[in-house]
């Protein structure tokens, strides 16, 4: 499973990096930066709700 970002979407509110935050960061101005793409064992419940978080649709899971 994979984590991915679209960029031109994320608006900065991070809330996508409580619910995950082994899977996201935050740069200086509170956008998203994914660390690895590939969801590790363990981690699909908290990359799922990073996507649910997210107000903008700016992440979203492919297998």
């Amino acid at each position: 499973m994979k984590l991915l970002l679209d960029s031109t979407r994320c608006q900065g509110y991070g809330l996508c990096q409580e619910p995950a935050p082994e899977l996201i960061e935050l740069d200086e101005w509170g956008y998203a930066r994914l660390r690895p793409t590939d969801v590790p064992d363990g981690d699909e419940d908290a990359a799922q709700a990073a996507v649910a978080a997210c107000p903008n649709s700016a992440l979203r899971l492919v297998k």
